[in-house]
C-alpha cells in the first residue's frame, strides 16, 4: 500500500471548515514524507512541520470542545491576543504548517503531471525546486535559501523515491503516480482550505527567517 493513502486527508463538508482532531491526526503522518526524500538536509522541513503541528496539538488539548475546527483556534486566538496576532500560538503555527503542506503539494503535484528534466528524466530536483520557489523560498532569508540550495542537490532518483512513497514495494511508475493523484485529491482541499482560511481572516504574515 502507498504510504500517502495509508493517511489520506478525509473530504471535507459544503461549508470548508477542518475538523481539529481529524486534521491533527492525519497530519501527523505527514512529517515522515521527508524521510521519502532521503536526505538528512530535508529534516529541517521535516522538524520544523512537526514543530508546528505540537504545537496546534497542544492549543486544542487545552479546550477540545471549544476547537472544533481550525477556524475556532485562530478566531479565539485573535481575540485574546488582539495586539500580537496573528504572530501567536497555533495561528502562527498553523501559518508554517500550511506552508509545508503546501510545498508537498506542488511537489507531488509536479511529478504527478510529468513535469521533469528531459535530461536527467529520473532526478526529481526540478520537482523540488518549483515546490520550494512557490512554497517557501519567499519566506526565507539568505542564509535558509543556502541550506535548501544543498537539499535540492541532494533530492533522491525519481524511482528510489516513488519506491520509498511505496514502501519499498516495487511498484510500476504509473501506478505509484496513480496512488500520488488519488492522495492529492483532498489534500489539496485540505491545504487550500487552509489558504483560504487565514486569507478570509487578514491573518496571512510575509516575514522571513
Amino acid at each position: 500500500m502507498s504510504l500517502l493513502l495509508d493517511n489520506q486527508f478525509k473530504e471535507l463538508p459544503p461549508d470548508k471548515a477542518i475538523d481539529t482532531k481529524l486534521f491533527l491526526e492525519t497530519v501527523s503522518h505527514i512529517p515522515s514524507f521527508f524521510d521519502c526524500l532521503g536526505s538528512n538536509v530535508f529534516s529541517v522541513i521535516k522538524s520544523d512541520i512537526n514543530g508546528n503541528i505540537v504545537k496546534i496539538k497542544a492549543v486544542y488539548l487545552k479546550d477540545p470542545a471549544k476547537y472544533v475546527t481550525l477556524q475556532d483556534i485562530v478566531e479565539a486566538e485573535r481575540e485574546a491576543h488582539p495586539a500580537e496576532w496573528p504572530k501567536v500560538g497555533a495561528t502562527l503555527a498553523l501559518m508554517w504548517l500550511k506552508r509545508g503542506l503546501r510545498f508537498i503539494q506542488i511537489l507531488l503535484q509536479s511529478l504527478a503531471d510529468g513535469e521533469r528534466d528531459e535530461e536527467n528524466p529520473n532526478l526529481i530536483r526540478v520537482n523540488v525546486t518549483k515546490a520550494y520557489e512557490q512554497a517557501l523560498k519567499k519566506y526565507h532569508g539568505w542564509l535558509v535559501q543556502k541550506i535548501f540550495i544543498v537539499a535540492l542537490h541532494a533530492a533522491p532518483y525519481k524511482s528510489n523515491f516513488l519506491k520509498a512513497l511505496s514502501k519499498g514495494e516495487e511498484v510500476k511508475e504509473e501506478d505509484c503516480l496513480a496512488n500520488v493523484r488519488q492522495f492529492l485529491v483532498t489534500y489539496t482541499v485540505t491545504v487550500d482550505a487552509v489558504y483560504d482560511m487565514y486569507s478570509n481572516l487578514n491573518a496571512e504574515l510575509d516575514y522571513t527567517v
